[in-house]
């Protein structure tokens, strides 16, 4: 084994077979706690220098933290060529969310389904960062497609892109600072400022898989037998029109693929805010739609790995 071909798809398989076992630590909620801590250092500090300043350094300390953890580890594990495999499988699979994000949005449908309205609610907290307390079903369905939608390519194309350009350290770089942006990357008086860089650094991160996802997507509805020329068409009309530079992406292919609408009204800690439509309404959301975009993600899932890995190879990775 012992190249990073051979890891890339150690872990990915792993990441299928045991998702994010909520009874064992994970580094990602690990860094988490973290940034709380140097947040609360970086905010005094801020006072001094100003808010955007020690945002910056906040999010350039928090992230290279994180990737010293990782490169450390490897060196560490590289006196042992087994033991450097295992760790470079290991930090794979904790950096690839794709079963965990299949897992935490179809309990959220389950619960739909059993007419558990509050607990798809509570359940949908979890994932979202919109307010969830008064959605109805249909507002419930469109905000789990949504998160695979966006998620397929936070959880999984970009790392798996990054581990392909740098390995588990880029894989690292790109984590921390997605996960910052879940953290700080708000547009609230709190951390309009003091989250700007880590917002900033997340959209550059985000802007090629984004785009990758779309393709993904494009090649999944193909093979399911999909709507391949309308999810074109939604990603050509849409997906710019979205106020993240990157999200709209995948949004607007799933939605075209599926012949949905998704975007429109959600609120954020009481806070309006409307997205433009992505899609036209052909079908209702349903069920049955977010089982088809399951089956979306893992199809583009599978893609991207076998393209990343393919691409290892050849190159004598």
């Amino acid at each position: 084994m012992n190249s990073p071909a051979s890891s890339l798809l150690a872990g990915f398989l792993l990441d299928l077979c045991l998702g994010d076992p909520r009874c064992l630590p994970h580094p990602i909620r690990g860094f988490g706690a973290l940034a709380g801590k140097l947040e609360s250092f970086g905010r005094k500090a801020g006072r001094r220098m100003g808010l955007r300043w020690a945002g910056i350094g906040f999010a350039l300390v928090a992230i290279g933290a994180a990737a010293s953890v990782v490169g450390l580890s490897l060196r560490a594990a590289s006196l042992w060529s087994w033991a450097a495999e295992a760790v470079a499988v290991y930090w794979i699979y904790a950096m690839l969310a794709l079963r965990d994000l299949d897992a935490q949005a179809g309990a959220v449908v389950r619960r739909l389904g059993d007419g558990d309205l509050p607990g798809a609610r509570k359940q949908l907290a979890n994932i979202v960062g919109r307010d969830t307390e008064n959605l109805e079903e249909p507002e419930i369905l469109r905000a789990a497609i949504e998160t695979v939608s966006e998620n397929l390519s936070d959880g999984v194309v970009a790392p798996l892109l990054y581990f392909g350009l740098a390995g588990p350290v880029g894989m690292a770089v790109y984590k921390a600072a997605n996960t910052l942006d879940s953290l700080v990357g708000y547009t609230d008086e709190r951390y309009l400022e003091f989250g700007w860089a880590s917002a900033r650094i997340d959209d550059a991160l985000n802007f090629l898989p984004a785009r990758i996802s779309a393709g993904l997507i494009w090649a999944a509805a193909g093979l399911l037998g999909l709507n391949l020329p309308r999810s074109v068409s939604a990603v050509w009309s849409d997906a710019s029109k979205q106020p993240s530079p990157n999200a709209g992406y995948p949004e607007a292919a799933v939605a075209g693929a599926l012949g949905i609408r998704l975007g429109g009204l959600n609120y954020y800690r009481g806070v309006a805010r409307v997205k433009p439509f992505l899609g036209e309404p052909i079908h209702p959301l349903s069920a049955r739609t977010f089982q088809q975009a399951r089956k979306i993600l893992y199809a583009s899932s599978v893609f991207m790995a076998a393209a990343v890995t393919g691409w290892l190879a050849a190159s004598g990775g």
